[in-house]
């Protein structure tokens, strides 16, 4: 026979998870797009007729009682208000009263009030009219005695009202840093905050490797402080939130995390240099390469890139294979952009890569070199100071002379004759003594586009 199976001891505590899945922090549990087929029904109470009129009767009856001792204590109020000197009149009233009405006066011997009598209530009709009222009814609305006032309801369901007004208001008004998560998965979070500052090798917590599944799993990475991960988590991170996430989640990610530590850490260390662990995240990035370009390199050139930080997030362009779409856009997206010589390194890397490139982003790449001719007297523009600004423009550096050089070794077959004629003509007015010459001949051995590469062009496009 076997063994009878021993029993479960119960939970003290609801698990982890149940906290996770409120505040919009819900687990995938099924695929998705699946639809949901269990629903719950919420069952109400119901109270017959009979039921019903003796409630309304002894709430009349109630109200009715209540508004009699208010008044009648109002009155008696109003009677103990005058000074001494009337106190001698007032005998004579209350003897006056006591014959009006049989000898029977409102208070007793020591001043206290005597309660009237009132007409008895079934005791059953009594506790269900009560047990009505709590359970309809908030217990705040109810007095020390268990009585109940219409007054109270009414306030009660104001108070109610605003409450809700400024919960509505502190949502709105919520500040940018703010998690609203339960303390319990807070809590937890940060002791695996905690966890992985220190952290170097070894498996990850389970906790952390859910993140990505959360919905409001930004909110979460916030709570475990990214900015005092090691090195070796920033590298597991990334290729955990990279694989898991969705382009445009994984941009996100990308652009708080791994960009903030690459400007951080080449700051920090005395030579300038980054983490080896970080360098390996950056190329764990280009899995998804629009996450990597829309969150770290243009969002790095906007900001305003260095000369070193632009030639080590180069290097990691050069030795990461790069679908042509990407590239093109990103090389569209630079030579639009102003000129710096950090933006000319990213530019020269690009144009290295020799990938097929579309004639519209080839003639973009014309334009830029072709904009730091200088203009002659002669041409058509009528402006004397832009003229001058062209006249008196500083020597370029030695990598915008690299990467004009490359683009003339990689695409000089797929210019036009009057493309060439421009570049020859920069290659003159911008001189390198070492580089140029080596522009000028790779320019002049090219056979140029003719107008059977455009029409074949075409043909690939639209097949």
């Amino acid at each position: 026979m076997g063994k009878a199976p021993a029993s479960r001891q119960k939970q003290r505590h609801d698990p982890l998870y149940k906290d996770l899945t409120t505040q919009g922090g819900n687990l995938r549990t099924k695929a998705r797009g699946a639809k949901k087929t269990d629903r719950e029904d919420e069952g109400e109470e119901f109270i017959d007729s009979t039921s019903s009129r003796k409630i309304l009767q002894l709430a009349r009856e109630q109200q009715d009682e209540l508004e009699k001792e208010e008044n009648k204590a109002a009155r008696d109020q109003d009677n103990f208000t005058f000074g001494s000197r009337f106190v001698q009149e007032q005998d004579e009233d209350e003897e006056d009263d006591e014959e009006d009405y049989g000898n029977v006066s409102d208070f007793g011997s020591e001043g206290d009030f005597e309660e009237e009598e009132v007409e008895e209530i079934d005791a059953e009709d009594a506790a269900m009219f009560e047990e009505y009222l709590r359970q309809s009814q908030p217990s705040k609305n109810f007095g020390q005695d268990g009585s109940y006032n219409l007054a109270d309801k009414i306030m009660a369901s104001i108070r109610e009202k605003e409450q809700e007004q400024k919960q509505k208001e502190q949502a709105v008004e919520k500040p940018k840093d703010a998690v609203l998560l339960p303390p319990k998965v807070i809590a937890a979070y940060t002791q695996i905050g905690q966890v992985l500052s220190t952290w170097t090798h070894g498996k990850l917590p389970k906790l952390f490797k859910v993140i990505p599944s959360l919905n409001n799993w930004q909110d979460v990475l916030y709570v475990t402080q990214p900015e005092n991960w090691t090195p070796h988590v920033v590298y597991e991170a990334t290729k955990l939130f990279v694989s898991n996430l969705q382009s445009k989640q994984a941009e996100k990610f990308v652009e708080n995390v791994l960009l903030e530590r690459f400007r951080s850490d080449i700051e920090t260390n005395e030579d300038h240099s980054l983490n080896y662990h970080v360098y390996r995240a950056l190329k764990k990035a280009l899995y998804k390469p629009g996450a990597f370009f829309k969150g770290f390199l243009f969002p790095l050139v906007q900001e305003g890139v260095s000369v070193r930080e632009a030639t080590i997030a180069g290097s990691v362009l050069s030795k990461i294979s790069i679908p042509s779409s990407h590239s093109s856009a990103a090389l569209c997206y630079l030579v639009s952009l102003d000129f710096s010589p950090a933006n000319t390194v990213f530019i020269r890397i690009l144009i290295e890569k020799k990938y097929a490139l579309p004639y519209r982003v080839i003639d973009d790449l014309v334009f830029y070199f072709m904009r730091f001719r200088i203009v002659n007297d002669n041409s058509m523009i009528d402006d004397e100071e832009e003229k001058k600004s062209k006249k008196e423009a500083p020597l370029l550096p030695v990598v915008w002379h690299k990467a004009f050089l490359a683009f003339a070794q990689t695409y000089k077959n797929d210019i036009t004759e009057d493309q060439r004629d421009f570049l020859l003509e920069t290659t003159r007015q911008r001189p390198h003594r070492d580089i140029s010459p080596e522009i000028r001949r790779e320019l002049l051995a090219g056979s140029g586009r003719t107008e059977e590469n455009q029409k074949e062009e075409v043909m690939a496009d639209v097949f």
